[in-house]
């Protein structure tokens, strides 16, 4: 699969697996287990979390999944990229790291390879940098990064954190339907090498019943889902994190990661989901 630079010495795959809405209900606890184990099996070695997903439950549910994977010998350690996220509301310089140890005894990990906050809210970002940073130092977290930040947000923590910015990806909303980042918050990463990572690639499945698009994606082949999937993955600076639980859907998703699109391609879905001609909100869910 191809990888993306995160940093002069580490890269991470261009897929991976989002957890949104895993371990809210404790009789689905084993179906998503095995669903995270079978996406390791299959070589996804990219996961994302947060404590916020199931209150901790979709930590939980990955933790089992990787500590199986790993005495199963299917997976190293050094092999996963893991990714969890920290409530605004706790995202001080004493909470964060209070909440970084509770998302690590949830994963049962002793290092979260990328930890971001989820979103802005009540305490200075100053202060969350500051948190972040001594993580790092601590060996409790590998890198830092933040989660539904625009360009303006950006600036903002370039500001109080200092350039070059350590900080060292942002996750957002980002699909063929919901293209706002290419305006300003796509370049402005892309300028400073900063990767994103887009959730919700599929506009939520939305797009798998997209007439339009199902017609161009049968003259080549794939499903829908799968022609939108291939066209986030081939942004340059983008990685998506699509969830599945389906073996099925994540067969297809890992077919999607390797579909190249022509230029002919891009500019056909240029037509039917065209670029933003101005700065619009960034979408959340």
């Amino acid at each position: 699969m191809r990888t993306l630079e995160l940093s002069a010495n580490e890269k991470i795959p261009v897929l991976g697996l989002g957890t949104w809405r895993m371990g809210e209900e404790p009789g689905s606890r084993k179906a998503e287990v095995a669903a995270v184990r079978t996406a390791i099996a299959m070589g996804l070695r990219l996961i994302d979390t947060a404590e916020m997903y199931g209150e901790g439950g979709a930590e939980e549910v990955v933790g089992q999944a990787i500590a199986e994977a790993l005495r199963a010998g299917d997976v190293r350690r050094e092999e996963l990229f893991v990714v969890s996220k920290v409530y605004p509301h706790n995202a001080s310089r004493k909470g964060t790291p209070a909440a970084c140890a509770r998302s690590l005894a949830r994963l049962g990990l002793d290092r979260i390879d990328l930890y971001l906050l989820h979103w802005r809210g009540e305490h200075p970002l100053d202060q969350t940098c500051e948190a972040m940073r001594r993580l790092v130092d601590d060996g409790r977290i590998g890198r830092w990064g933040v989660s539904n930040f625009d360009t303006g947000d950006m600036d903002e923590l370039a500001a109080v954190c200092g350039e070059p910015l350590d900080c060292a990806a942002n996750q957002v909303y980002y699909s063929m339907s919901e293209r706002g980042p290419e305006f300003s918050l796509l370049p402005w990463q892309r300028e400073r090498g900063l990767p994103l990572m887009a959730y919700s690639p599929i506009d939520q499945g939305a797009l798998a019943g997209d007439a339009a698009l199902k017609k161009m994606a049968e003259r080549l082949g794939v499903t829908a889902a799968q022609l939108a999937l291939a066209w986030v993955v081939a942004q340059p600076g983008v990685v998506a994190i699509p969830k599945a639980v389906r073996e099925a859907h994540l067969r297809d998703n890992l077919a999607a990661a390797e579909l190249r699109l022509s230029a002919e391609d891009l500019a056909e879905i240029d037509r039917l989901h065209p670029p933003p001609r101005g700065k619009k909100p960034l979408a959340m869910i």
